[in-house]
C-alpha cells in the first residue's frame, strides 16, 4: 500500500454488507482523530487505552445511525476510572466528516498495573442518542461486565436492541521508524440485519442475559456463526497496521460471503464548545449567583473537559441580568 492510500484510509469508517450472510458491518481505523482526543490530556496508559477503545466503538456505532446530531457513549463506574464520555456528531452535510471527542475522569491513586478494563468497577455502560431540538432523546444502559468495553457494547445490543452484534478491536501505540510514537486504533463491527430480530416483533423475553446467537433462527444462526469464525482469524496488525487497507482486509476475511462496500465516512477530532455556549449555560443565573462563581481576580472562568479550551469572562456580561455592553477585553 502506498503512503497516499494509507492516509486516505486513516480516520475513516467503511460500511459494508455480507450478501451471502445477511450481515452488515463497519471497519474503522483511527489515527489523527484519536491523537486529537488524547493530546488534550495527560492520561496514564491504562486510561488512554480505555478512551481509545471507547473512541473506536463510538466511531463504529455512530456510523450505523442516521444521526442528525449526537451519539454519546458513556461509562459510569465506582472504580478508579469513574467516567468516560465520548461524543460522535454526524456530518452537517453530505461529504463532511463526522466529529468525535472524548474525555475521562479518574482517581490517580487508585489506578493499578492491571489490565485497562480492571480500572473500572461496578457501574454501567450507556448509549445515548440526541437527534436535536424537538426530538425525544434515547438512552439505553447495560452493566459493566464481560472483560472489555466492546463486550459491554455487544451485551447492550443483544439485550436492548435484540440485534446480534460483534466487535473485534485493536489499539496500541505506533512506533514506525521516523514517525513520532502515537496511538492507533481499529476495529470491525458485525451486525445481523434488523429484520432477523424476532424478539422485537413478538415481545417475548425471560430477563436473562442474551448472546447474539440466542436471537436467531437456526439457519441464520449458522450464517452468523460462520461470519464470526472468519472474524476470529483477524490479527491486531491487520486491524491497525499501515500496510492493509480496509477493502483488502474485508476481502481477506469475508471473500466467500460476497462483501459489498459503501462510501467511507471520514472522522475527525472536533469539539462543539464555544464562548457563546458558555454564555448560554450561564444565562439561567442571577447576578448574585454569578458573584459566587467569580474568581479572586474578578473573572468567571470555564474549561472544556473535552478539548481543554479556557474561557475567561467579565462577570458583568453573563447571567440573565448581564450588562449588554459588558467588556470582555
Amino acid at each position: 500500500m502506498t503512503l497516499g492510500h494509507q492516509i486516505a484510509w486513516d480516520d475513516t469508517v467503511l460500511p459494508f454488507q455480507l450478501d451471502a450472510s445477511d450481515i452488515r458491518g463497519r471497519i474503522a481505523r483511527l489515527d489523527g482523530a484519536l491523537n486529537g482526543i488524547l493530546k488534550q490530556h495527560d492520561y496514564p496508559a491504562q486510561v488512554e487505552a480505555l478512551v481509545a477503545e471507547m473512541a473506536v466503538l463510538t466511531a463504529l456505532i455512530g456510523q450505523t445511525i442516521k444521526l442528525r446530531w449526537k451519539l454519546q457513549l458513556q461509562v459510569q463506574s465506582k472504580g478508579a476510572v469513574r467516567m468516560i464520555a465520548t461524543d460522535y456528531y454526524g456530518p452537517e452535510k453530505e461529504g463532511d466528516p463526522a466529529r468525535i471527542r472524548a474525555y475521562a475522569s479518574y482517581d490517580t491513586d487508585r489506578l493499578t498495573d492491571a489490565a485497562p478494563f480492571d480500572q473500572v468497577g461496578e457501574g454501567y455502560f450507556a448509549i445515548m442518542i440526541d437527534q436535536g431540538e424537538g426530538m425525544t432523546p434515547y438512552q439505553g444502559i447495560t452493566p459493566l461486565e464481560g472483560g472489555s468495553l466492546a463486550n459491554c457494547a455487544q451485551t447492550y445490543f443483544a439485550q436492548s436492541e435484540q440485534l446480534p452484534t460483534r466487535f473485534s478491536l485493536s489499539l496500541g501505540k505506533s512506533t514506525e521508524p521516523g514517525v513520532a510514537e502515537h496511538w492507533r486504533a481499529g476495529g470491525v463491527m458485525l451486525q445481523h440485519m434488523p429484520k432477523a430480530s424476532p424478539f422485537v416483533a413478538q415481545g417475548v423475553g425471560t430477563g436473562e442475559t442474551l448472546s447474539p446467537s440466542d436471537l436467531l433462527p437456526e439457519d441464520e444462526a449458522e450464517n452468523w456463526n460462520r461470519a464470526n469464525i472468519l472474524l476470529d482469524t483477524v490479527d491486531d496488525l491487520e486491524l491497525i497496521g499501515p500496510s492493509l487497507g480496509p477493502n483488502d482486509l474485508l476481502l481477506r476475511l469475508f471473500h466467500e460471503e460476497q462483501p459489498r462496500v459503501y462510501d467511507a465516512q471520514a472522522v475527525q477530532f472536533g469539539c462543539t464548545c464555544s464562548e457563546d455556549r458558555v454564555r448560554q449555560s450561564l444565562s439561567i443565573y442571577s447576578a448574585r449567583d454569578i458573584e459566587t462563581m467569580t474568581t479572586d481576580a474578578g473573572r468567571v472562568t470555564a474549561d472544556c473537559q473535552f478539548c481543554g479550551a479556557h474561557y475567561d469572562l467579565d462577570p458583568a456580561s453573563v447571567g440573565f441580568e448581564a450588562e449588554q455592553d459588558g467588556d470582555d477585553a
